[in-house]
Formats: C-alpha cells, structure tokens, sequence
C-alpha cells in the first residue's frame, strides 16, 4: 500500500480514464450541471483515498470502486426525478432476435431500455452499467464487493426485470 500519491500520476490517470468518469456521471445524472459536480465529488473522492489504493489490485478495478460509491452516494443524497441513463453505444435487441428492426424502432427500443434502466435501484444501476461495459462477473465481483454468484443472480433478475418493465411500456 502507498502512503503517498505521486500528483503527475494521479492527473495522468484520470485522464487515461476519463471515459469510466463520464460514463458513471452519465448514468446517475441528466444535467450538465449535475454532471460535472459528480465528476468533481468523484475525482476529489479518489485523491483524498489514494493512499489506499493497492498497487496490487488493478487502478481500474479500484476507480471503479470509488466512483460507484460516489455516485451512489450522490443518487441516495439527491433522489432527483430528473436522473436519467445515457448509453451510447447499447441498444437491446427487445424483438428476442428480430434481425429486420428499422431505425426508429432501434431508437424507440433504446428509449425504453434508458427509461426502465432508470426506474432501477442505485445498486442495480451500477451493476447493469459495469455489465454494458463489458465486465466479466469477476470483475463486477471486485468493484461492486459481491460474489460472483450474487452477480449472476442479480444481473438475471435485473435483465428479467428490465424486460418485464419494456413489455409494459410497450404495451
């Protein structure tokens, strides 16, 4: 364990991952605003626990930690209406394997899928966002402190909740 952080080291990390930042404040803020006073909570959160970061574990792995539990914290403290799921690149095939969707009902699936995501507890949240981040369930395991048993079981239970939630609005 380091007892000192290495300032030019910290910055350069933070830029190297950057993108994980901007993807956790996407998930659990809607606002600009809000986004960047996360992202602020988050970086500031990783500086004042730096010395407890373990070289032996993976920077990610703990970063991840750290702004999950930020955000998390920052959702509980605020339980705005307003929260919402930006994902970029996903989008849930809702059709169970319909290959001729056009583009609309592409947008109009990824709209339900942001809006039943957000209906999801913080926990869940979290674990679906490392999940369309293409983690495996070790490393879910890891960041979120759960077995991997408990992410499997909880990831099943969130995509049939997710799934559930979509066919309801699409009825």
């Amino acid at each position: 364990m380091r007892k000192t952080i290495d300032e030019k080291e910290f910055l350069e990390r933070i830029r190297i991952n950057r993108g994980l930042l901007f993807k956790i404040c996407n998930i659990y803020c809607v606002n600009r605003e809000d986004r960047e006073d996360l992202a602020q909570e988050i970086v500031y959160q990783l500086w004042r626990s730096g010395a407890s970061f373990d070289d032996s574990c993976r920077f990610t792995t703990w970063m991840y930690r750290v702004a999950l539990n930020v955000a998390i914290s920052y959702y509980r403290n605020t339980k705005r209406d307003d929260m919402t799921v930006s994902l970029s690149e996903w989008a849930i095939d809702i059709e169970n394997g319909a290959t001729d969707v056009d583009e609309d009902d592409m947008e109009r699936n990824r709209q339900l899928l942001y809006n039943s995501i957000n209906e999801l507890n913080a926990m869940d949240r979290m674990l679906i966002l490392l999940f369309l981040e293409e983690k495996n369930y070790s490393e879910i395991a890891e960041i979120a402190g759960i077995t991997e048993t408990n992410v499997a079981t909880r990831l099943n239970r969130i995509r049939e909740k997710l799934k559930r939630k979509i066919a309801q609005q699409k009825d």
